[in-house]
């Protein structure tokens, strides 16, 4: 018997969820998108049938009447009491001793001088030379820089879109990014607006913590930041949700690769959550106040800084099939048709049509998933008059998940 009562009628806190072959047979993979819950856990559909019972309102016996209702088999009250106490442990329960563990993560986060790299070693390699080697595979790649010429760009950048796709799967089109930045690295702080995956209390999160990388750390420009967060009356200095989030973390390991022989240069994080809400409330972006709010105080604040500024999204694009939920899983033709219909999201990007690109993803829910368009549409609204060009466009497609994501290149003059 459990003692403790938010055991006897369990809530688990949000998780992703989406289905896994191994072995020949289909798990349902859970998985905590902020890492509080380090391991993924792997449940067969009799478990997952248990744990999607577990939204705090049902009891442990109404779970197990649920059970025998749908299979009319006697789950003994102890097999579940276990499976809870196990998911407690692993801290994918809602509960005091969870809360608890997070008010000492958020401290321990707060008090760290710099934002480690947490995802060197799984996402990218942890060590400067093979860092180094690994990116440097990516410009020689065959849909690298190397072998397809930079479209000539005369202007100043202005701004950069960059995938946030893990390196193994997007290296060549972070090359196409960063080969162009190269070539216009004129910057001095490079404002990076990444996608935030997991729940944020906030539409916005802005650091004043130095990205660590295997290359150095990219240093926060602090003096921009106070004067950016002054403007805001610190609405939106939180900056918990930076711990694990990758969006941002990515663009400063390739920015340090890219600038680590020829400038200093510093950095804005701001992580950008969904605008979700926005369109369902049947209101648009512009509309937004927190959303006018932040984009006047970051052109303000460039407009009287003396230091030349670059805007960076790291934005992916589509996520199809049935890991993402899609009830079916993809074909070459449907395969073509998400390419075609994110190609006329790119045509809005191009054109600087920042409302254009707010309204292409509200007029269909959001259908193909693009988790990158509230930093693209940040960026679009954050420069004067901006002009894009498509450096590179790819798809990822996973086979055995039936899924897709795409992702994409552009510069912004």
């Amino acid at each position: 018997m459990l003692d403790a009562d938010y055991l006897n009628s369990p809530c688990l806190r949000p998780v992703e969820i989406f289905p896994v072959q191994m072995n020949g047979q289909e798990f349902v993979c859970v998985r905590d998108p902020e890492t509080l819950a380090q391991q993924p856990i792997f449940l067969n559909q009799a478990l997952f049938f248990l744990v999607s019972r577990m939204d705090g309102t049902n009891t442990l016996r109404d779970i197990q009447a649920d059970y025998f209702r749908a299979t009319a088999d006697i789950l003994p009250i102890e097999t579940l009491e276990d499976l809870v106490a196990q998911l407690d442990r692993q801290h994918y329960l809602d509960g005091p001793p969870f809360q608890s563990f997070y008010r000492a993560q958020v401290q321990a986060f707060q008090d760290a001088p710099a934002r480690r790299a947490f995802h060197a070693g799984a996402a990218y390699a942890d060590s400067s030379d093979a860092l180094v080697s690994q990116i440097q595979s990516y410009f020689s790649h065959p849909e690298g820089p190397e072998n397809s010429p930079l479209p000539d760009i005369s202007k100043p950048l202005r701004g950069l879109i960059a995938p946030h796709i893990d390196f193994t799967r997007g290296g060549p089109t972070y090359a196409h990014a960063y080969g162009t930045l190269a070539l216009h690295a004129g910057a001095d702080t490079y404002i990076i607006l990444g996608t935030c995956h997991k729940p944020m209390p906030q539409r916005f999160s802005i650091s004043r913590k130095d990205y660590k990388t295997p290359l150095g750390a990219a240093q926060a420009d602090r003096d921009f930041i106070a004067r950016l967060l002054a403007r805001l009356e610190n609405e939106f200095s939180d900056e918990f949700s930076h711990r694990v989030e990758h969006s941002i973390e990515f663009q400063a390991v390739f920015l340090k690769y890219i600038l680590r022989d020829n400038q200093a240069f510093k950095i804005v994080p701001i992580l950008v959550n969904s605008f979700h809400d926005i369109y369902s409330d049947g209101r648009t972006a512009a509309e937004d106040p927190d959303i006018r709010k932040v984009v006047n105080a970051i052109k303000e604040t460039v407009a009287e800084s003396s230091d030349r500024i670059c805007i960076i999204a790291g934005a992916d694009l589509a996520h199809v099939g049935r890991r993402f939920g899609d009830p079916e899983g993809l074909t070459e033709h449907s395969l073509k048709d998400v390419e075609r219909e994110d190609r006329l999201f790119l045509k809005l990007v191009e054109e600087g049509d920042a409302e254009g690109v707010f309204h292409s993803i509200a007029s269909n829910n959001d259908r193909r998933r693009i988790c990158g368009y509230p930093p693209i549409y940040m960026t679009l609204r954050c420069i004067d008059k901006p002009v894009g060009k498509l450096l590179q466009y790819r798809q990822w497609y996973d086979p055995d998940a039936g899924s897709a994501v795409t992702y994409a290149a552009l510069a912004i003059t």
